[in-house]
């Protein structure tokens, strides 16, 4: 298949640190190489890839200091239209920017919606463009949008098993990977160790939107000898960081569309401690990758447990599920079917001995 992949330019494909999106469709992009595909990928000029590079802007968008990336999001897309017929399918992964330019050849997109969807301001949308062809990244990211949405698969997120080594030990500390923001409830993660006496690292980044909630509640929690605040980090840092702690702590107040820390925690063998709440409940094998917890109690004692699960089994359970190949599989089935509807819409309906056009 030729295959276009248009991704955001916040950062580059793959992120230099956090991004997750990008870091998503960096790995589905190489994998439909490898699988023989013809891929072309719209992203930022700093992205590197085995794909056709398209770059639609010098670097990511955020390390520069862009604020605003509307307005070089529509000039990718209009870049992404101009090559359209190059093209069996084209995969967006920038939420909904091109609904109204690709409506008419929708038939040969897919767009996967990586974020929230229960924003009331973006309803309208979904009213106007109703038959867009979407992917959700869980069941549960599904449900604050109308049922008339043409929704083509729920597809989880998927990464390479050879990313980051397996650990078999662990260590003893426990990790907070992510972003520091009131969704992602930092906070919590800090009182869970405060409580059980085993030292927190957190691995995160700012953004300028969150600088008032890091200086007035998370910075003064930091003066403590169990709290590490170690800031942004890489891939090549992200391995061991995840692979040498007792466990990941994901203490969410949000409705999680995913969480790829997650399965990258689980990938390395390390349980995953977090609160029930949005799609956790479809990652987290109870009592087997992890625990879901409800309340900071809870989350202590599951602390506890986790010293019980066999990290090989976790890691045994990241292969089971969520696996880059087993994600790619999924995308492609998904193409075929596109690409399938597209043809049998085009044919002519037979009426007897005369086609019906």
């Amino acid at each position: 298949m030729r295959i276009a992949q248009v991704a955001p330019l916040a950062e580059s494909v793959p992120p230099k640190f956090y991004g997750g999106t990008e870091r998503v469709v960096s790995w589905l992009t190489e994998e439909l190489v490898r699988q023989g595909h013809e891929v072309t990928l719209f992203a930022s000029g700093d992205s590197e890839t085995s794909a056709s590079l398209v770059p639609c802007c010098s670097r990511g968008l955020r390390l520069r200091g862009v604020r605003d990336h509307l307005a070089t999001h529509l000039v990718m897309l209009s870049k992404v239209m101009r090559a359209a017929a190059d093209f069996d399918i084209i995969h967006f992964h920038v939420d909904l920017l091109q609904h109204p330019l690709f409506n008419r050849i929708r038939h040969k997109t897919i767009t996967t919606m990586h974020g929230r969807l229960d924003l009331p301001d973006n309803m309208p949308i979904y009213k106007a463009f109703p038959r867009m062809p979407l992917v959700s990244i869980s069941n549960h990211q599904r449900l604050p949008v109308p049922a008339f949405v043409n929704w083509v698969d729920t597809i989880p997120h998927g990464l390479p098993a050879s990313l980051c080594r397996f650990n078999p030990h662990g260590g003893d500390y426990l990790a907070f990977l992510g972003r520091i923001c009131r969704d992602k409830r930092p906070d919590r993660a800090i009182e869970i160790a405060k409580r059980t006496g085993i030292p927190l690292r957190i691995a995160a980044k700012v953004d300028p939107a969150d600088t008032d909630y890091f200086e007035q509640i998370i910075r003064p929690m930091l003066d403590h000898p169990l709290i590490e605040f170690i800031g942004e980090i890489d891939d090549q840092q992200k391995g061991a960081f995840l692979g040498n702690a007792h466990a990941l702590l994901f203490p969410i107040d949000w409705p999680e569309p995913f969480g790829l820390v997650m399965i990258e925690a689980m990938s390395v063998g390390t349980p995953v401690i977090a609160w029930r709440a949005g799609s956790v409940p479809e990652i987290v094998t109870e009592g087997v990758s992890g625990f879901m917890v409800a309340s900071i109690d809870e989350g202590v004692a599951a602390v506890e447990k986790s010293q019980t699960l066999d990290r090989a089994i976790v890691r045994q359970t990241f292969e089971r599920r969520f696996t880059v190949e087993k994600m790619t599989s999924a995308y492609v089935a998904a193409y075929a079917r596109q690409l399938a509807l597209a043809r049998d819409a085009n044919q002519p309906q037979r009426v007897g001995a005369f086609a019906a056009v």
